[in-house]
């Protein structure tokens, strides 16, 4: 057996989050800034608020990018420029409301027309070991911890 084998890792991350009025809250998470949480307005919530679809979306096009930042950086891609945007794509199915697809469009440039090729192959890397991309059908638990309080 190899003992320089790299070990599997085990992170853990927490956000918290407190109802503020109606259909908002604030979304919080040590060291970081608070942000603002709704209901999107097709559901009867408010515009122009971050919504738990939006960060969803969001969360798979920044992951996309990130990973491609790591390749990018170990196979020592010089690159001018990333930008991309993402659509999810939410729908009804026999299990409910479901996000059926979302599409990222990452738009790069390179220095070198060479170096085209390996962008392509970075990213197609980086959308297959996205852990993001990866872990949507992750198992969740809910564990309310209810009590009542005397007005």
């Amino acid at each position: 057996m190899d003992e320089t084998r790299a070990k599997p890792k085990k992170f853990i991350y927490r956000t918290n989050l407190k109802w503020v009025e109606a259909r908002k809250g604030l979304l919080s998470s040590s060291g970081k800034p608070t942000i603002k949480v709704s209901t999107p307005p097709e559901f009867k919530g408010h515009p122009g608020i971050w919504t738990p679809e939006d960060l969803f979306v969001a969360s798979v096009n920044a992951c996309i990018m990130t990973t491609f930042l790591y390749y990018a950086e170990r196979e020592n891609l010089k690159f001018l420029s990333y930008e991309s945007s993402a659509e999810g794509i939410l729908e009804k199915s026999e299990r409910g409301l479901i996000f059926s697809s979302i599409e990222v469009v990452p738009k790069i440039s390179v220095t070198l027309a060479d170096d085209i090729e390996k962008t392509k192959n970075l990213l197609a890397l980086s959308e297959k070991n996205c852990l993001i991309s990866n872990s949507i059908k992750s198992k969740i638990t809910v564990r309310p911890e209810i009590k009542a309080v005397k007005r």
